[in-house]
């Protein structure tokens, strides 16, 4: 028996999509070209070098940031993405991937300060994130790709969208495990808030922050290569290829360079936080 009324979403979704298009046009093609504009800055600072170069590089890199041993998964992780002949896609993809994570660590960390020092702001937080996080992500490609059409654009809009929730949720969560003695020592001394925040605070706080931002890496990427299917390019449009045309050997390669990506993305950004601070003099 057929219900006596049906509900679309979708009735009341398009029209808003429809009218935002019509009036917001200028609006959306700015952004869209702001984002190219990034995208394109940070790739070109990624291959100015040659991949061999690059590799060097980067595992010079790590060894100064932690030890030999990463600095040997480094090389390993970009000379098999050279030699599997993915160096551009690779490279697209790491692009896509920092840009992403800067921008969503740039809009959560201010709102998960701002929501750990406020209740009030939390409870409003946490039901959006809730939903956030349970969407399935491909779902957000949906509305992006609605507005600003097939590309990079969308592709970075989602995953921003993806990669926030976990990295502000972690943020308040940090923050509020700060031991209480601590910031009344802070208040004691006559510190100002400023100054509690960036000495006592963050780094009591860094190793659950570091946890944050390895989550939002490790999603963004994943949400990188779902992006494939909507002309993102990278590893994603190397795994959509091999979906698409059943071809198991390319589908393979592109999967395990961005295991390797995954990989090297971690161990740095784990070697970069916990490096200790330079003696002073």
């Amino acid at each position: 028996m057929n219900p006596p009324f049906t509900f679309s979403p979708g009735a009341l979704v398009a029209p808003a999509i429809s009218w935002l298009n019509t009036n917001f046009y200028p609006f959306f093609s700015a952004i869209s070209a702001s984002v190219e504009a990034i995208l394109a800055a940070v790739l070109a600072v990624l291959t100015i070098l040659p991949a061999g170069g690059v590799i060097v590089a980067v595992a010079g890199l790590a060894f100064m940031l932690a030890n030999w041993r990463i600095a040997l998964l480094a090389a390993g992780a970009l000379g098999f993405c050279w030699i599997m002949g993915l160096w551009a896609a690779s490279m697209q993809t790491v692009a896509l991937v920092l840009v992403a994570v800067a921008i969503s660590v740039l809009l959560a960390f201010p709102l998960g300060i701002l929501a750990a020092r406020d209740k009030r702001v939390e409870r409003v937080f946490r039901p959006i994130l809730d939903v956030m996080q349970t969407i399935p992500p491909w779902v957000y490609l949906i509305p992006a790709v609605m507005i600003f059409s097939l590309g990079r654009t969308p592709a970075l809009i989602a995953t921003v969208v993806y990669g926030l929730p976990p990295m502000l949720r972690i943020t308040t969560l940090a923050l509020k495990q700060v031991p209480k003695p601590l910031i009344e020592l802070g208040n004691a001394l006559g510190a100002r808030r400023s100054t509690i925040l960036w000495k006592i605070e963050l780094p009591s706080a860094k190793p659950t922050l570091l946890v944050g931002l390895n989550q939002c890496i490790l999603l963004s990427l994943a949400m990188v290569v779902l992006a494939g299917l909507v002309g993102a390019g990278g590893l994603g449009a190397e795994v959509t290829r091999g979906l698409t045309r059943m071809e198991l050997g390319v589908g393979l390669r592109a999967g395990l360079a961005i295991v390797a990506i995954a990989l090297l993305l971690d161990r740095l950004s784990r070697a970069a936080l916990d490096r200790p601070p330079p003696r002073r003099s």
